[in-house]
């Protein structure tokens, strides 16, 4: 694993994109702070800037940096998942503008994952974490399903978990602006 860590730090710093196995699906991913390296994953998905991506960050303390109020029920959540959490958020900061959705919204999740952990500690920034697929077609559950075309457009695929299969997608939640808790997916 250190191996791929440091050949995913060398690509993230390049601004190049990566595929790699995160908590729940294949992931494309880059760091989250810079456009150019978002607008590139836009384009390997064939995806309008107007949709946003998923962030992942590697403690609640990473993702206080970027989301400057995050509420106490928020944390409680947070400390003891039991599943992959996603969480959309109001008026982040200090992430690229082409990861915020047009609401000034984000959504993110932090990672259980060991390999993204100690990647995004590593790299000490976010990563974007969208499916390896083109979109509207469906999401790969394993990286034997990941179509040729992202593979040739990626410049970094992680030699990791590639015999598992992973059907699992993470809950969604939202915050309203009243500090309501809002399942979009479970």
């Amino acid at each position: 694993m250190d191996t791929e860590i440091k050949n995913s730090l060398k690509m993230l710093k390049q601004k190049e994109i990566l595929l790699y196995p995160t908590d729940t699906v294949w992931g494309i991913g880059c760091d989250a702070t810079s456009q150019e390296a978002v607008a590139k994953v836009f384009k390997i998905k064939q995806r309008s800037e107007s949709k946003s991506l998923v962030i992942l960050v590697d403690s609640i303390e990473m993702l206080k940096e970027y989301i400057p109020t995050v509420s106490k029920a928020v944390i409680e959540i947070l400390a003891n998942p039991k599943t992959p959490t996603t969480i959309i958020y109001d008026n982040p900061v200090g992430l690229a503008k082409n990861v915020v959705a047009s609401d000034n919204t984000v959504a993110i999740r932090i990672v259980q994952h060991e390999f993204c952990k100690q990647l995004i500690h590593q790299f000490g920034k976010p990563l974007v974490s969208t499916s390896a697929n083109i979109s509207g077609k469906p999401t790969p559950n394993s990286f034997k399903e990941i179509e040729q075309s992202i593979l040739d457009s990626v410049d970094y695929v992680v030699n990791l978990q590639r015999e598992e299969v992973n059907e699992k997608s993470s809950t969604i939640l939202k915050i309203s602006e009243n500090g309501e808790i809002i399942v979009l997916r479970n």
